[in-house]
């Protein structure tokens, strides 16, 4: 069985961790933050000081972090995984970078006689953690295949997108769009029913039995009925995808209206309250018409 490497053991990568040693794979991990590792650790990984060190004992290593000059620094950096990763391994990209530097990271890894896997995923922590996550899946069919049991530790819905590396980025900048644009519509769905007097679990209800009653509708308004706001989705992560999005709209002379929309929405919440989930949204627009969002009975 393959040796697994993990780099980013946040709160997509411990997850994610925990599916791959549960599955059997030897484990190795890494994260500036000291804690997740040692979590790790007491349930069977191997800690790692840098992502040198997780190189020598990795045939497979995850990229888990939360930008490309991250992803660059773990693979190129004075104690990257270019130091000590044998000619034949396979570095999985799962975070989500900008198209351009996922395909900057993927030459540099051939050039050294790596293969690369560029799958950003989607699911949140919810699918993390039931390994579930959709993976977007670009590289030659013949790595897919050669890894596909590796995968399918942490996704569900493994879909091959392309064959050139940047195409998984591709992918998941257009599903950002949709994303970003329908946790705008659910926040204002849910507000608009509730300033006119409808109990907020009543819109849950019949919403969820619609045309557009989706998981995230479900799981969103859940979470904002609960006040739950700490724990799975940080408003920072879809934040930064909605920019990649945009960016790569530009670069394509793309007009993207609603998404612009959603991503000032995005920006709002994560001035106001940076550490929260991506429904703490809803909190500015229950400020602006003076409702709550909660529990009938609160």
């Amino acid at each position: 069985m393959q040796r697994i490497g993990f780099i980013g053991v946040g709160n997509m990568g411990m997850r994610m961790s925990k599916n791959l040693l549960n599955k059997g794979f030897e484990l190795t991990v890494y994260d500036i933050k000291k804690e997740p590792v040692r979590e790790l650790v007491a349930l069977g990984a191997r800690g790692a000081r840098t992502p040198q060190e997780v190189g020598v004992h990795s045939d497979v290593v995850f990229i888990m972090v939360m930008s490309g000059d991250q992803v660059k620094s773990t693979i190129s950096g004075q104690d990257g995984l270019l130091t000590s990763l044998k000619p034949g391994s396979t570095v999985i990209c799962t975070a989500t970078i900008l198209r351009a530097e996922m395909i900057e990271v993927g030459q540099t890894l051939v050039e050294n006689d790596m293969q690369v896997i560029d799958s950003p995923v989607s699911g949140g922590a919810p699918g993390a953690e039931a390994g579930t996550l959709t993976m977007m899946v670009a590289c030659p069919a013949a790595v897919l295949e050669s890894h596909r049991q590796v995968l399918e530790a942490v996704g569900q819905n493994i879909h091959h997108v392309g064959e050139e590396v940047g195409m998984g980025q591709t992918v998941k900048a257009a599903l950002a769009v949709l994303t970003g644009v329908t946790y705008a519509g659910i926040f204002e769905a849910l507000i608009l029913g509730v300033k006119a007097g409808v109990a907020p679990e009543v819109l849950q209800q019949v919403v969820s039995t619609s045309v557009v009653g989706n998981f995230l509708f479900r799981d969103t308004s859940q979470n904002i009925i609960d006040r739950n706001f700490k724990g799975q989705s940080n408003i920072g992560t879809m934040f930064k995808d909605l920019g990649i999005a945009r960016s790569m709209a530009k670069d394509c002379d793309v007009p993207l209206f609603a998404t612009s929309v959603a991503y000032e929405l995005f920006q709002a919440g994560k001035a106001t309250n940076p550490e929260e989930d991506n429904w703490t949204i809803i909190k500015i627009l229950e400020d602006i018409v003076g409702v709550k969002v909660g529990r009938t009975e609160e």
